[in-house]
């Protein structure tokens, strides 16, 4: 079943910190705490993950508060949130603010698509890492009228480099992702659809993806992504693999 404690965390930055060891092949995580009225909020945000599965984060950083309006108007502390377009929940496929230009998206599609009928990958396989289109985007960068902000491959400290100083300067920090069953703190801070048949297939729904949002003290907003590289972006109304 879908995400059954999805929401947002709202507070302002009190810590971050990383894991005291980075082994390959290993998971490894940044960790945020966020001061609220209920008390510490923890996030532990997923950045690197065995070579079997692999991560990729995206920033994008051209947005405005009117773009989080829905969840700006919250007050500090944990709210649930709908998983539809009205609620303020994030969809990496579907939310207006997240997409590439229709050009870009088609690439990807078509690269993705002759990629696995060379490739012929087993299910489960992390073939949705970026792929040419993100780096023709990266390349482009901020020369193009478009609003291009690729896939980046994570070894884990790089997705926390461009984070971390966000974090810092951000007035108001928004964790969307699920609550813990016990104790205050957020999980599934990462997409959360487009899995593959296996363990986390069950949990695949739309609205109901992770990120970190930084809202800064001049109106500006950003959003700090992350996918596994098994989960394709290419998802049906279920949230499920195409």
């Amino acid at each position: 079943m879908p995400l059954p404690r999805y929401g947002v965390a709202i507070g302002t930055f009190q810590s971050f910190s990383r894991d005291p060891s980075h082994d390959f092949g290993h998971w490894y995580h940044g960790h945020l705490a966020l001061s609220t009225p209920q008390g510490t909020y923890q996030a532990a945000l997923d950045v690197d993950a065995p070579s079997s599965v692999g991560v990729s984060y995206r920033m994008v950083d051209d947005l405005r508060t009117i773009d989080i309006a829905a969840v700006r108007a919250l007050g500090d502390g944990f709210h649930f949130l709908s998983s539809d377009p009205y609620s303020g929940a994030l969809d990496y496929v579907r939310s207006p603010m997240l997409r590439a230009p229709g050009w870009l998206d088609r690439l990807k599609e078509l690269l993705r698509r002759l990629g696995l009928l060379w490739r012929r990958p087993a299910p489960g396989d992390p073939v949705f890492r970026p792929n040419l289109a993100d780096r023709l985007a990266g390349r482009l960068g901020r020369r193009s009228a478009f609003r291009l902000f690729p896939w980046v491959s994570s070894d884990g400290d790089n997705a926390l480099d461009v984070l971390e100083p966000h974090l810092h300067a951000a007035t108001r920090l928004y964790v969307f992702g699920q609550s813990f069953d016990v104790g205050l703190g957020v999980h599934d801070v990462h997409q959360n659809q487009g899995d593959p048949p296996g363990e986390h297939y069950a949990g695949n729904g739309v609205w109901q993806d992770g990120a970190v949002v930084c809202e800064n003290p001049d109106g500006s907003v950003l959003v700090w992504q992350i996918k596994f590289n098994t989960q394709t972006l290419d998802t049906d109304a279920n949230g499920n693999p195409r």
